[in-house]
């Protein structure tokens, strides 16, 4: 039987979307305290379904598949961009496609203008106006406010209008950054994204016996299965270590491992990689916030991810790779060197090279090097930084990392950084190697 807090989100799940949502209506509905309603509120906007918006509400929305990640619904961008809603509340849940800068005469800007797209302009009512008309949402920059009479319209279409007080070149860039953020997202690989779900993961109780065991390793060729209770709580794994020496009549219960290490759909995958290989286990259970198992994730799945993301186009960069843009890789004397010039994007309030940058820098140089020796991902385990000289704005560095030990699933990389022939900083660097 479902918990109450399940309940609660199976009829969050059956809501129409675009419905508005609050922890007092869902207490009153389903007859729960709203303790418990506002707790299944918040896992349903961690699952991606209902989104809260200031001076609005919180809203049932579309969840958004992984292909779709970089895509805003009009919800998120009142978020963003710190606005509110004059009209067109119930057309929140929709999807923009792309967005406008009305900065333009009238005739030319509604060439631009589609369904599905974002109209930003100041206070210019008639634009407002036929954008609505042509299936666009509008967004006033400014702090302006609009017509009744375009309010009305927004209201009948289902389309938002929404003012914000920050300037249109401010706006854009806010949902650029929100746009290229979820751009990174998209290619992190969560455990939810491969695990083999419920449905396809076969289990055994704790009442099973060791025979049921035997004939399951026959049947899914597999020796490693999950064990739940009734409500399907995980209590144990087994495994063929477990079953050695043990009769056919056995119970599970009785030689199954007990409380196994576990994860959660919303881990990266290289993140359970790393616990993977850390902990040695080949199975690992998924589990939800109330111990129910969702599925598992095995060592293959793990590597199968790997290869996949491995294959994929960049779409977006983190800040390491942003500040290793700034360094060309050299060969000098049959040796990996990285030389770069200090940018002021790089700097504290000094006008010398930031602690965090110049240990980016260092670990990067490290696990490049280790790559050259060893196909995988580098997870690094322990970094003894030393800053020895600062290093001021526009000098140039030449960062030179050189390899000490390498084995299969570590490797250990000296890190010396020079300023000219002045050595300004090192690092003793160990990384673990996630095979892919």
């Amino acid at each position: 039987m479902a918990t109450k807090h399940e309940q609660i989100l199976q009829h969050i799940d059956r809501l129409p979307i675009g419905s508005k949502i609050s922890v007092r209506q869902i207490a009153k509905d389903l007859d729960v305290s709203e303790g418990t309603a506002y707790r299944a509120i918040k896992e349903a906007e961690t699952q991606g379904y209902v989104s809260t918006i200031e001076r609005v509400g919180t809203v049932r929305i579309e969840k958004k598949q992984k292909e779709n990640i970089e895509r805003l619904t009009f919800a998120e961008v009142v978020n963003i961009v710190d606005g509110h809603v004059l009209g067109g509340r119930e057309g929140l849940h929709k999807t923009l496609n792309k967005f406008v800068i009305g900065a333009m005469q009238l005739e030319a800007m509604m060439r631009y203008i589609d369904a599905g797209s974002l109209l930003i302009v100041g206070n210019r009512y008639q634009a407002h106006k036929i954008a609505l008309q042509q299936g666009a949402a509008v967004l006033i920059t400014g702090g302006f406010d609009t017509s009744e009479e375009v309010k009305q319209l927004a209201d009948r279409l289902a389309l938002p209008i929404i003012s914000s007080s920050y300037d249109s070149f401010t706006v854009a860039s806010m949902i650029n950054r929100a746009i290229y953020d979820r751009l990174i997202k998209k290619e992190i690989v969560m455990v939810e994204d491969v695990l083999k779900p419920l449905a396809e993961t076969p289990v055994l109780l704790p009442s099973d016996t060791v025979a049921k065991w035997h004939q399951y390793t026959e049947l899914y060729q597999d020796t490693r299965f999950p064990v739940v209770d009734e409500q399907m709580r995980l209590i144990g794994i087994v495994t063929s270590k477990d079953i050695i020496g043990h009769d056919q009549t056995a119970t599970i219960d009785k030689v199954m491992t007990k409380n196994p290490i576990t994860t959660s759909p919303r881990v990266s995958v290289a993140s359970s990689a790393h616990m993977m290989v850390w902990e040695g286990i080949e199975l690992l259970p998924v589990v939800d916030n109330h111990r129910k198992l969702v599925g598992v994730l095995s060592r293959n799945d793990v590597l199968k991810a790997l290869q996949f993301t491995a294959k994929q186009p960049q779409m977006s960069e983190t800040f390491p790779n942003l500040i290793m843009s700034h360094f060309r890789e050299e060969r000098q004397a049959d040796e990996l060197v990285y030389v770069g010039d200090v940018t002021p994007q790089m700097t504290n309030h000094l006008g010398t090279i930031a602690s965090g940058i110049m240990t980016t820098v260092m670990v990067e140089a490290a696990c490049n090097l280790l790559r050259q020796h060893r196909r995988g991902d580098m997870v690094p385990e322990n970094i003894t930084v030393y800053f020895l000289k600062p290093v001021q704005m526009e000098s140039s560095i030449r960062v030179q990392p050189r390899l000490l030990d390498i084995s299969r699933r570590f490797g250990k990389v000296d890190v010396s950084v020079y300023h000219g022939e002045q050595l300004v900083g090192q690092a003793m660097i160990t990384a673990q190697i996630v095979d892919r």
